[in-house]
């Protein structure tokens, strides 16, 4: 795959195929519409191709968080969630926050390797926040979702 045309910009208007790619990242379209009209929306594109979505959201002074990240089924293992992830630590830093946050599954185990490899540290566990804020069980890897490693990153 070349990536050479692909870019990151901001999203003017959510589609159908956003909210798609969201709800990848996050089963619940109600929580995904309490944060979606707070948080900073980008997609990556190509030509008129959606690729893959990440919102962040402002938390604490100078903290933002990672509250949703999809890659089109089609296109991954092509390291674009990578650049994804290496998009938003970029732009926080050029907006000055000083720390950026993501929350995943404990059974998320592709989504844990990645953002270590992007340099995140695990800073805590919330335990059975799956159970207790959704109200379908999540099946991920075979397992039952249960609890959400929070991980962060400072930037320099």
């Amino acid at each position: 795959m070349d990536k050479s045309e692909n870019r990151i910009q901001t999203i003017n208007q959510i589609t159908n195929k956003h909210m798609q790619l969201f709800l990848e990242a996050d089963p619940s379209q109600e929580i995904i519409e309490s944060y979606l009209p707070r948080a900073h929306k980008f997609e990556l594109v190509c030509g008129k191709s959606l690729l893959g979505v990440i919102l962040l959201l402002d938390t604490h002074p100078q903290t933002v968080e990672i509250v949703n990240i999809a890659v089109d089924e089609n296109f991954r293992n092509h390291g674009l969630g990578e650049d994804l992830v290496n998009f938003a630590c970029d732009w926080a830093k050029i907006h000055n926050y000083k720390t950026i946050e993501i929350g995943t599954g404990s059974t998320s185990f592709a989504q844990l390797y990645l953002y270590q490899k992007c340099g995140f540290r695990v800073v805590n566990i919330d335990s059975n926040f799956f159970v207790d804020n959704y109200s379908e069980p999540i099946i991920e890897n075979k397992l039952v979702l249960k609890d959400m490693i929070r991980l962060k990153k400072v930037l320099p």
